[in-house]
């Protein structure tokens, strides 16, 4: 199989390329340079590989949750590929990524927790089944003291776990046994749970594909954004 994975969903932009059975990728931590990046690490790589675009079976892409921005440009590049290409898209959770991430092992608990800014962290708790990991509840975004898990033994990864002068995993400290809080989301990773998802059948129509954005209304949060720096702005008066 031949796959395309794209992540721009945190300060990472990745992008990756399973071809036969190996996954080949580009990463950089590159804060606002995504939409410069991506297209001519997609053309080098499938050039690496002596591929065009038209070889492809099928497209991925991280579809959130992560920065608004990024999550919106990571689905609308995606989409356009698989539409010009008429291949299916298939949208993987940045969260999932991060919790492939964490090299759990079979039957391994995992909570991956991504800054959210406002005080608040992306997360969803996995568990590891048959080499990738099997959500145990919804995505969900919160301040990190309403993270909620049950038992000990925890992976963390993800940088939720360093937000909030690392308010997570002092929260969670009698819990988690292991915390990584540099780990971000990789195509890679992308790449490799799109395949089985591929396998499953569960490709979409690229118009189909949604963003997770987690927050209610995102025009509100860019609000909140704004009043936060004028009320910064304010106090330094």
């Amino acid at each position: 199989m031949r796959l395309l994975a794209l992540e721009t969903c945190t300060e990472a932009c990745s992008v990756a390329l399973v071809n036969e059975g190996l996954v080949h990728e580009r990463y950089e931590l590159a804060p606002r340079r995504h939409a410069a990046l991506v297209l001519p690490w997609i053309d080098a790589l499938l050039a690496e590989n002596g591929l065009a675009r038209s070889d492809l079976d099928a497209i991925a892409v991280g579809r959130g949750p992560g920065a608004f921005t990024g999550v919106r440009l990571g689905i609308s590049l995606a989409q356009g590929l698989a539409l010009a290409l008429d291949r299916p898209l298939l949208g993987i959770s940045t969260l999932a990524a991060l919790a492939l991430r964490a090299g759990a092992h079979e039957g391994d608990r995992v909570l991956a927790a991504m800054d959210a800014r406002m005080g608040e962290v992306y997360w969803c708790s996995y568990q590891m089944r048959d080499g990738e990991p099997l959500a145990l509840g919804d995505e969900q975004v919160s301040v990190p003291q309403q993270v909620q898990l049950e038992g000990e033994g925890w992976l963390g990864v993800g940088s939720g776990f360093a937000a909030e002068k690392g308010a997570l995993p002092k929260h969670l400290y009698t819990q988690l046994t292991e915390v990584d809080v540099l780990a971000l989301p990789h195509a890679a990773d992308i790449a490799r749970l799109a395949v089985r998802a591929h396998a499953r059948g569960e490709a979409l129509a690229p118009e189909q594909v949604e963003p997770a954005y987690l927050r209610n209304n995102v025009a509100l949060t860019i609000k909140e954004q704004q009043a936060l720096r004028a009320a910064k702005a304010d106090s330094r008066g």
